[in-house]
This record gives C-alpha cells, sequence and structure tokens, in this order.
C-alpha cells in the first residue's frame, strides 16, 4: 500500500464553458437579441455579443448596452435570462461540444487530473449544459459567475483550488477569451488559450496565455509538460 507520504500531488484542468467545451454563441445571441428586443432595444450584433460571452451577465449587459439606466440593465438581464430558459425549455439551445472534447477530457482524467470549470454561466445554466452531454460526475468543481466575482477575478479559480486542495502552481486554465487568459494570470496558474472560440488567439497571447492549441487532442500531454516544467 502506498504511504500518503508517497501520494502524488493533485492537479487541476480548469476549463471554461463557453467557447471552449461546448459551441453556444448562436442560442446566447438568440436570447441576447430576444432581451433587447423585448424592451425595443435595437439588437446587438452577433459579433458584439460574441465579445462579451465568458463575462457574468451584469457585466455583459453593461458592455452591450453602455450608458443605460440601472433599472434597464437589470431588465435586459432578466429577459436575457427567461428567453434562454425558453430555448432550453424548447430543446434550442443548440450547445455542440467542440470536436474532440469527450475524449479529451477522459484523457485528461485518466492521466490522474482532477477537471474543473470557472464559467460566466449561472450555475443552474452550466449545470444544465454539463448534464447534456453527460458530464456532470466529470468535474471535480464547477464555480460559476452567480457564485464568485466574474472573470477577470481570480475568485473562482481561488474557489476551485480551495474545494479541491491543489496548488495554483499543479493548476491550468484553458479557455477562448481574454477574460480567461486574464482570470488565469491573476490567479496565478497557467493560462492556455484555444483558437476555435470567441476571441482571436493574438489576443489570447497578449493577455497572458502561454500557448495556444487548435487541437484538443493536444491538451493531456501539453498540461503535463507544462505543469512538470514549472514545478522543476
Amino acid at each position: 500500500m502506498m504511504s500518503p507520504l508517497c501520494l502524488p500531488l493533485p492537479k487541476l484542468c480548469i476549463f471554461d464553458c463557453d467557447g471552449t467545451l461546448v459551441d453556444s454563441q448562436h442560442a446566447i445571441t438568440a436570447a441576447m437579441g430576444s432581451a433587447f428586443a423585448s424592451l425595443g432595444l435595437p439588437e446587438p450584433s452577433a459579433a458584439a455579443v460574441r465579445r462579451v460571452v465568458g463575462l457574468a451577465l451584469a457585466d455583459a449587459i453593461a458592455l452591450l448596452h453602455p450608458g443605460g439606466a440601472v433599472a434597464t440593465q437589470a431588465a435586459l438581464a432578466h429577459g436575457y435570462v427567461e428567453a434562454f430558459s425558453a430555448l432550453r425549455r424548447n430543446g434550442e439551445t443548440r450547445e455542440w461540444l467542440y470536436p474532440g472534447v469527450l475524449d479529451g477530457l477522459a484523457a485528461i482524467a485518466g492521466c490522474g487530473w482532477l477537471l474543473g470549470m470557472a464559467t460566466g454561466k449561472s450555475r443552474r445554466g452550466a449545470l444544465a449544459t454539463l448534464s447534456a452531454h453527460g458530464l456532470c460526475e466529470s468535474f471535480a468543481t464547477v464555480q460559476t459567475a452567480d457564485l464568485a466575482a466574474g472573470k477577470p477575478s481570480p475568485d473562482m479559480i481561488h474557489r476551485a483550488l480551495a474545494e479541491t486542495g491543489v496548488s495554483a502552481e499543479r493548476a491550468v486554465m484553458i479557455g477562448d477569451t481574454t477574460y480567461d487568459m486574464e482570470m488565469a494570470h491573476n490567479a496565478g496558474v497557467v493560462a492556455i488559450g484555444v483558437d476555435w472560440g470567441y476571441h482571436h488567439p493574438a489576443e489570447l497571447l497578449a493577455a497572458g496565455a502561454a500557448v495556444i492549441v487548435d487541437d484538443f487532442a493536444i491538451l493531456p500531454d501539453l498540461i503535463e509538460d507544462m505543469v512538470e516544467t514549472a514545478a522543476a
């Protein structure tokens, strides 16, 4: 039997959700457009909505409707939640997994990594997405913007590390936006960008990404090497 002193130290791989694990831009854009239209406001462009994916809802609304009254922004947030919930009830959310996600997550977990999530979604929304793909049991920690400070605050990563007992130097953050990279930097963990999401790879590098990947299958070996290098 292995002595407790010889047990390997835990490692944590934290993922963003929208734009990293699932392509949810169509549902998010539709729900945001519905919220603005319900108040008689011009609907934001799809490109503008993609720019704010990953932020806490209130922060996203503030960027899409700058200078708006507090009551109006609150009404927009409420309208978005209602519209997205209706899409989910009707089976119209279309949150497709990106290629290689299921096999990649299994490979990462098979290498002894704990899996975590840090997302701008609400906890209800994050769990609904994971449940739709049979992934709820795969994640040791799920941090959401309704329970912690939103990105780029390090709060969600700090909470994930505390929940799992993992040190910052044995954790990585994988995401598709500058908000993910900045959050990782602020928390003192390695940031890895993906090129299939909603922000340009050059932006991710400028925001602190150590590397950009173009294939989910690369991640298991890559994160192992990066943590070993950091610990050396």
